[in-house]
């Protein structure tokens, strides 16, 4: 993937650039004492990650998670990956937002998944930088 100017809006990890997303997954997470289960829609990073106790070393992959609701999210992995693939084509620039929206029962954590892209701004001809921005 060429993706290199095409950037993800995590849910708590600001953006991370689309290029080194390896995989897109939605899963729940266990319920806990107290804490109800939640759906995630993660992306999978190219990086790993370690961590270890005095037994050993544990190494795994990088998950950032973009959406969590109450429900399954469907289809949205489904649907982010024909995205990313449809801007890979167009040698696109600009910034992926992920947006849950309540379902028709008005319920804002039942939420369907939804992707919104924004392209940047561009330069005028001939100028390859935005002085706003030096």
């Amino acid at each position: 993937m060429s993706l290199s100017n095409v950037w993800l809006d995590t849910l708590a990890d600001g953006l991370l650039r689309a290029d080194q997303v390896i995989g897109v997954h939605a899963h729940r997470t266990p319920e806990f004492s107290g804490k109800a289960s939640r759906w995630l829609l993660d992306v999978v990073l190219v990086g790993a990650t370690g961590s270890g106790q005095g037994a050993g070393w544990s190494i795994g992959p990088i998950h950032r998670v973009l959406a969590q609701t109450n429900d399954d999210p469907g289809d949205a992995p489904v649907t982010l990956t024909r995205l990313l693939a449809q801007l890979d084509t167009t040698s696109a620039a600009g910034i992926i937002t992920v947006m849950t929206e309540p379902t028709p029962s008005g319920n804002a954590a039942s939420a369907t998944v939804k992707f919104r892209f924004t392209p940047f701004t561009p330069s005028e001809p001939g100028r390859h930088y935005d002085a706003q921005y030096l």
